[in-house]
């Protein structure tokens, strides 16, 4: 489960374009903040993917990604031309294939390295789409299949892609936008696949053309219900309208930052069902996935800047910026699905999980300095100019180090704060991430 945003120049308060997205994926199922350089290749070069090869380009943009270590593709990320993309999994009615192909991940990455605006991504991924299908296992521990949209923008404009089977539909965003696990497309689009209206009369879907809905011929009731997509895209685009025309990059982080429960003393621990923007795991078949990764891209005119967590739970995390020309600070080894104190995204898992033990009281003890310092980086970020490469490189990487000093210094004063005794169910269920991880207390 995923929740993407969008804000055009036309509403946000310094006239960019502001991206966002928190992937939702397995707890222990460690995201990759990763940069790969442009490059040329070779006429019949092949590229891997997750599990097939296809014709690679003769050129790749370089790209900065946001992934499940494990996939090829990505779940969020941007080239060096200001295209970003994050894709959610939807829930169609049409037969998932299987057999190992591509997967939506895949198809952003291909995108992100083959496009020079949102556009040309949107072309890249339905082309191949069409020629390819999707398919393949996209789970982690648990085997997942599903199908996908695309929230795809660059610094002038955005689009709305979902897809179901080869089928598609895409329409383009005017002010504000946001999806979520479900087909929002439902009368009116921009572009679609040829046999997309075709497909749902012959299947009897609708009974004739007129009456076609996107949304509601193609989706499968129970796994959208369940993904609760429908509350979580209302949550994050009325967030967005209400402030549109004053929107800037801490208001997307403190959208990814949300629940729905504003009360300061908020736990993700009872429930047993249910989702958020800011998504917390626990007990139960419908409580398996965690935020762990988020990413903000603000593209400005002449400069683009891309504000990472590298971390999961981002209510419990602090952005840092990267640019793409600017390469990435160190991170640490690769991170995979078992503990590693070496690791940037493991380390924080040590602050994200002792905070889970007494939610509010625990967050409490270091959310205004969180806050302050990630304002201080904000503020500073804004300063810095297209052509200070080097003093951006420098900045991101003090910004990263900065972080991390003080997420030691946190995790300290968290575990100051006497735990909560917490459901049997939700401590089960934590117990167990965190001996798949082999990690102890």
């Amino acid at each position: 489960m995923c929740d993407t945003m969008v804000v055009l120049p036309n509403s946000t308060a310094d006239g960019s374009l502001i991206f966002a997205k928190n992937s939702d994926r397995e707890p222990n199922e460690a995201h990759h903040l990763l940069a790969v350089p442009a490059a040329d290749h070779a006429p019949g070069e092949m590229v891997q993917c997750t599990y097939i090869q296809i014709p690679q380009a003769p050129h790749t943009h370089a790209v900065l990604l946001a992934k499940p270590f494990w996939i090829w593709g990505a779940e969020m990320g941007a080239n060096q031309h200001g295209v970003v993309i994050g894709n959610e999994a939807v829930f169609t009615k049409l037969p998932y294939e299987k057999t190992p192909g591509l997967i939506g991940m895949d198809f952003l990455r291909l995108a992100l390295e083959r496009a020079a605006s949102a556009s040309d991504a949107l072309q890249v991924i339905t082309r191949l789409l069409e020629k390819h299908g999707q398919s393949g296992n996209c789970g982690f521990h648990h085997q997942l299949y599903y199908h996908n949209s695309f929230l795809i923008a660059d610094p002038r404009e955005a689009w709305i892609l979902e897809t179901a089977g080869r089928q598609w539909a895409a329409r383009q965003v005017k002010d504000v936008g946001s999806i979520s696990n479900a087909i929002t497309i439902g009368r009116d689009w921009d572009l679609a696949s040829a046999d997309l209206v075709n497909l749902a009369v012959d299947r009897g879907w609708c009974r004739q053309r007129d009456q076609f809905d996107f949304g509601k011929c193609y989706s499968d009731f129970l796994y959208t219900t369940f993904s609760a997509a429908a509350s979580r895209q209302s949550c994050t685009s009325d967030a967005l309208r209400a402030a549109r025309g004053q929107l800037g990059v801490s208001d997307l982080i403190g959208i990814l930052r949300s629940h729905r429960a504003s009360s300061p003393t908020w736990s993700p621990a009872p429930a047993v069902t249910g989702a958020d923007v800011c998504m917390h795991a626990g007990w139960g078949p419908v409580r398996g996935s965690q935020s762990t990764g988020s990413l903000v891209s603000h593209l400005a005119p002449d400069l683009h800047t891309h504000w990472a967590t590298a971390s999961s739970a981002p209510c419990t995390a602090i952005f840092k910026p990267v640019w793409i020309d600017a390469g990435l600070p160190e991170l640490g080894p690769t991170p995979t699905g078992e503990y590693n104190p070496d690791c940037l995204w493991w380390q924080h898992e040590r602050l994200h999980r002792a905070v889970l033990r007494g939610y509010p009281e625990r967050l409490a003890a270091y959310q205004g300095q969180r806050d302050r310092l990630e304002a201080e980086f904000i503020a500073a970020a804004g300063q810095m100019e297209p052509g200070q490469v080097a003093a951006r490189a420098s900045f991101s990487a003090h910004c990263f180090e900065q972080a991390g000093q003080a997420e030691v210094g946190w995790l300290q004063q968290v575990n100051a704060v006497p735990p909560r005794p917490l459901p049997f169910y939700y401590n089960l269920a934590w117990q167990g991430f965190d001996r798949q991880a082999k990690l102890t207390s």
